[in-house]
């Protein structure tokens, strides 16, 4: 009989558990039929025409209609009063979320602001849904929402692209205004909400 020496069980081991670890995401069964944009201007495409939105972008990259549920303004409360209309009601598979800019803009609180969030989030999980959120940093003006962010996804287990601005926010070539992407803009955002849904489609 062959034994192997426990150095090298040891290292077998230890490589099974990595590659464990980065096979990449989870197998998830997902119910209903729609890829629905959830939020306010971000989601919306304020800054660009309709067909450059970054929902209008990421229906062209994967090649299938995705509903633009966006109201610019929406603060987190606001969506959550809407939720049932245009997303629930809607056979949600895959729900992407841009939501707490206008909340941080007005001063809501955000203790209110993502206990409002984590409802929208689980709401749209009881449906079997796969849940994105774009979350918002804005320096020297981010008031602990970028933690709760983070926060929120570790007790969900939503899916976070910590900062969707990141790399375009103060660039004229892709910002509209300070706040709002131009045409380029929203497709940078949505190639990084493409990333984040391509295992699962």
């Amino acid at each position: 009989m062959h034994f192997f020496p426990l150095r090298s069980v040891f290292s077998l081991l230890l490589a099974f558990l990595f590659l464990s670890a980065c096979g990449g995401p989870e197998p998830v069964t997902l119910h209903g039929e729609n890829i629905i944009c959830f939020g306010d201007s971000l989601t919306f495409g304020t800054g660009a025409s309709r067909d450059k939105s970054y929902p209008a972008h990421l229906a062209a990259m994967i090649g299938q209609p995705i509903i633009n549920s966006g109201i610019p303004g929406d603060t987190t409360g606001r969506a959550l009063l809407r939720l049932e209309r245009d997303v629930l009601s809607k056979s949600p598979r895959i729900v992407l979320i841009t939501l707490g800019g206008n909340d941080l803009k007005n001063g809501v609180d955000k203790t209110i602001a993502f206990k409002n969030l984590q409802e929208i989030v689980t709401a749209i999980q009881a449906r079997g849904a796969l849940v994105v959120i774009g979350g918002i940093k804005l320096l020297f003006w981010d008031r602990g929402y970028d933690e709760e962010y983070k926060k929120l996804a570790e007790e969900t287990g939503a899916i976070l692209i910590p900062n969707i601005l990141e790399g375009l926010m103060g660039d004229e070539n892709l910002m509209h205004d300070t706040i709002h992407p131009n045409g380029a803009g929203y497709k940078i955002m949505a190639q990084k909400f493409f990333q984040a849904i391509e295992p699962y489609l």
